[in-house]
């Protein structure tokens, strides 16, 4: 979707819940980018986001797992960027990736 190029073996190797972290970390920056005016900064987050929720699904669905039905719906809300309730969602998977370090 962007020009945004990351290392999608690398990203497969990390565990779900890192995933969602690092994919909170874009929705946070996109949330906080459009509360500050900042188009530029905002779409790019959206787009990184995307990508990466985008690459989740993708594994998710090669494996059958039931989490993609999770991953898709957080997907189409952040799509929409209505729900800034997403920020607090994303940030309990970093919140337990942390907890198990």
């Amino acid at each position: 979707m962007s020009k945004y190029v990351f290392d999608k073996q690398k990203w497969q190797n990390l565990t779900i819940f890192e995933q969602m972290g690092n994919i909170g970390s874009e929705v946070g920056r996109a949330f906080a980018a459009r509360r500050r005016g900042d188009t530029a900064a905002m779409t790019g987050a959206w787009r990184r986001g995307l990508d990466l929720l985008d690459a989740t699904a993708e594994q998710l669905a090669r494996q059958k797992s039931p989490k993609l039905r999770e991953v898709l719906r957080a997907r189409e809300l952040f799509a929409g960027m209505e729900d800034e309730s997403l920020e607090d969602y994303f940030m309990w998977f970093a919140v337990a990736t942390r907890k198990d370090r």
